[in-house]
């Protein structure tokens, strides 16, 4: 059954984790391409001061404080948006968090509360819109958006538990496709799987080790995943990597898990520590951010394009830009061989 979504100025499209990272860049361009908003997190405050922005620049949103963790509150979110719009067209199940350290140290509450946000908030959202989109008669699909990582398909030491959680949206993702296309529903289900995205995710991240969390590159901006979420939330697509070298990672790990595995315990746990002691006390992981910030300044490179990634937006490009990274990968593997 061929799917056919509304064009993003006419949807009304619901964004959790809106307040920071890669949910508020997708609700400020999302607010710039003229949807209609519900924006949901776990902070009052900061949505609010969302909802004013966006509104005094002429666009239409409105928010709902909301622990996504929780099922008894997530239904509250669609009556926000059919009070409000009458509905809903698309849901962006954004809102995670991670936690750093080796996974020996960390505390059951810690990755209990972790899956909480990062698996069952994905779960409870997709279902809740499965339900309400499945009864559309309007002649269009509606979008369930669900943002994965890279570590859905590649595990990513000293961060196992969150690598765990997404591999779950994953399978969760993959058999709720299958099951509501299986049904006839009128539903696009799309998992976003970026690389490294220069948020302030490792900021808001729990930690258990010595020193302040970083991410490993190479990084991109968050903008990017922004617009492949919104290009997905108009055009069906069954999944979208965000980053070129997120792509060739899964690529790696997929054609040789061993070799990989090597490299990510030698490169990898070292690239995720800066040289600064860790000195919070509190994190994201127990409670909201409060910031408003999309990204946060890297000591590395942060990509400001992403040629894959536009690349995938046109299927024959991603072919070619896919082999051509491989090639170049196994050239630069032959050249080191031979020195």
């Amino acid at each position: 059954m061929a799917l056919h979504l509304k064009n993003l100025e006419n949807q009304r499209v619901i964004i959790t984790g809106a307040t920071s990272g890669i949910g508020l860049a997708t609700a400020r361009m999302a607010a710039e391409h003229g949807a209609r908003l519900v924006l949901v997190a776990r902070d009052e405050k900061s949505l609010r001061e969302l909802c004013d922005e966006i509104n005094n620049a002429g666009g239409s949103a409105v928010h709902v404080a909301v622990d996504v963790g929780d099922n008894a509150q997530v239904h509250r979110i669609t009556q926000t948006a059919i009070n409000t719009f009458g509905g809903f067209d698309t849901w962006i199940n954004n809102a995670g968090v991670s936690l750093y350290g080796n996974m020996l140290d960390i505390d059951e509450e810690d990755y209990h509360r972790l899956f909480d946000t990062t698996y069952w908030g994905v779960v409870y959202g997709s279902l809740e819109a499965a339900r309400y989109l499945s009864k559309r008669r309007d002649g269009y699909a509606g979008a369930i958006i669900n943002i994965g990582s890279v570590a859905s398909d590649q595990a990513i030491p000293y961060q196992g538990m969150y690598s765990a959680a997404k591999h779950a949206v994953k399978g969760f993702t993959d058999a709720l496709r299958m099951e509501l296309e299986h049904a006839g529903a009128p539903i696009s289900v799309t998992l976003i799987k970026p690389a490294s995205i220069a948020t302030p995710y490792p900021e808001h991240a729990g930690n258990v080790m010595d020193t302040e969390p970083t991410l490993p590159p190479p990084l991109y901006e968050p903008r990017i995943v922004a617009r492949s979420i919104l290009y997905c939330a108009e055009h069906p697509r069954r999944d979208m990597y965000v980053g070129g070298g997120g792509r060739l990672m899964a690529a790696m790990g997929h054609c040789a898990p061993r070799l990989m595995d090597k490299i990510m315990s030698a490169k990898v746990i070292g690239q995720q520590q800066t040289d600064n002691p860790e000195h919070r006390r509190h994190f994201a992981l127990q409670e909201p951010s409060t910031d408003m910030r999309e990204r946060t300044r890297y000591s590395r490179h942060v990509s400001k394009t992403s040629l894959y990634t536009n690349a995938s937006m046109h299927p024959v490009l991603t072919t070619t830009v896919l082999a051509g990274a491989l090639i170049g990968a196994v050239a630069l593997a032959g050249r080191g061989s031979k020195n």
